[in-house]
């Protein structure tokens, strides 16, 4: 099993702070920004401290961590401040892939097995600062948690009576104390100072892992360079895409240290023929690729990269370099998200740019009653339809309610971004 490198913020009412000289306003988009770096940079998880104390301040930190789990492309664990199991059904509905139950506090324990049963045991970690919480409540532990977050260096003594994973949470900042400690068995990750520190490289550190036979998650190819089918320049062409939208932003060309720059940075690097240099994307710019996934063709001719774009792939400062149109024959664009995206636009626009005689308008204007009474409408429509053997009509009433329910999306706040990754969560 790999071991994981989870970086941690801290969240304080009106702050937010990594806990290690680093602070960013409450509010200001820095904390997702930097949930943002620690997912492009190789950490595999991130955890976020809840220190709030009163219940206002408690619902402010639960919408920051949506904000931060909205940012964050890896899971997130919070931690901090829950009392019931109300608060841990609004932090796994805001995104997270886990919480985890302070088990210095007996609320905390009399909670575990309850919100284990509703949300799953691979949801539940517990946080123990000394070995003696953890034997005092081994049975229950093992039962309904997926894992242990060690405040102290006690992971050897769980090893002794159990198998459960522990992640160790530490101040400690030596590198080679680390690595001894990843290095044993019992430590299934690391989170604390030294991995949340953004002067960390963490594909670096996981590399001086990998080279001790400690395990991690790294960039690695399944086909050697070696089987690659070159030009006669010595080069293969990458074309690139954005990961989310499949949008073809730029072509170009890798040789043999391009290619393993980029996967052991994640970050894509090509051969400038023309400056006959290795040269990654963004490096002046600001213009990174992210690397999600590289893939070979049929051939082994062409490499397939899709990344996640910072800013503007074209030097021209387009999105894409592909904007100059030569030709085009009139299609309907069926292709379900982008219909999806687009409609939702049409109404975004609507409601940021009224129109007269829009019955878009009409419904945001009657209000959000008169839209759940639309919804509500069209849902009895479609189970009306689906009693009729001719599927035009529930093809129609589908659409119809779709419709309205992206009025509502629109008239809450809630994009279809929102809706797929919370369909990918689950």
């Amino acid at each position: 099993m790999n071991k994981l490198m989870i970086p941690c913020l801290y969240l304080q009412y009106e702050k937010a702070v990594t806990g290690f000289g680093q602070r960013n306003l409450f509010g200001d988009g820095d904390v997702e920004a930097l949930a943002k770096f620690y997912s492009d940079n190789g950490a595999d998880e991130l955890l976020v401290f809840d220190f709030s104390s009163e219940d206002t301040e408690h619902e402010k930190a639960i919408a920051k961590i949506k904000d931060i789990c909205a940012a964050s492309e890896i899971p997130v664990i919070a931690a901090g401040n829950i009392k019931r199991m109300e608060d841990v059904k609004k932090l796994i509905y805001a995104g997270c892939a886990k919480t985890v139950l302070n088990f210095s506090k007996q609320s905390n324990i009399d909670l575990l097995e309850e919100v284990s049963k509703r949300f799953g045991k691979e949801k539940m970690v517990v946080s123990i600062s000394a070995v003696q919480e953890f034997a005092a409540h081994k049975e229950l532990i093992e039962n309904y948690a997926g894992s242990v977050l060690a405040l102290d260096t006690v992971q050897d003594s769980i090893a002794e009576v159990s198998s459960i994973p522990v992640i160790l949470h530490t101040d400690e900042s030596r590198e080679d104390t680390l690595l001894d400690l990843l290095a044993t068995p019992a430590v299934g990750g690391l989170s604390g100072a030294f991995v949340s520190s953004r002067e960390i490289e963490l594909l670096n550190f996981k590399d001086h892992c990998k080279e001790l036979g400690i395990p991690v998650n790294t960039f690695e190819s399944r086909i050697s360079w070696s089987e690659f089918k070159l030009n006669s320049d010595g080069l293969i062409p990458v074309v690139v895409q954005e990961y989310k939208t499949d949008e073809v932003l730029m072509v170009a060309y890798m040789n043999e240290e391009a290619f393993q720059t980029t996967l052991k940075s994640g970050k894509m690097t090509y051969w400038s023929r023309s400056r006959n240099e290795l040269w990654t994307k963004g490096l002046t710019s600001g213009h990174v690729q992210y690397v999600k996934s590289l893939t070979l063709d049929c051939d082994n001719d062409t490499i397939l990269a899709k990344v996640a774009q910072v800013g503007a792939a074209c030097h021209t400062g387009s999105r894409t370099c592909f904007f100059k149109s030569l030709m085009k024959k009139e299609y309907d664009d069926t292709n379900p998200l982008r219909v999806f995206q687009d409609v939702y636009d049409v109404i975004l626009d609507r409601k940021e740019n009224p129109k007269e005689g829009s019955y878009t308008n009409y419904l945001f204007d009657k209000g959000i009653d008169k839209i759940l009474k639309k919804v509500g409408e069209e849902c009895t429509e479609i189970v009306i339809a689906a009693k009729n053997p001719d599927k035009e009509e529930i093809k129609y009433e589908i659409s119809d309610f779709l419709y309205h329910v992206m009025v509502l999306m629109a008239e809450k706040g809630v994009s279809w971004e929102d809706i797929t990754r919370e369909l990918a969560r689950r």
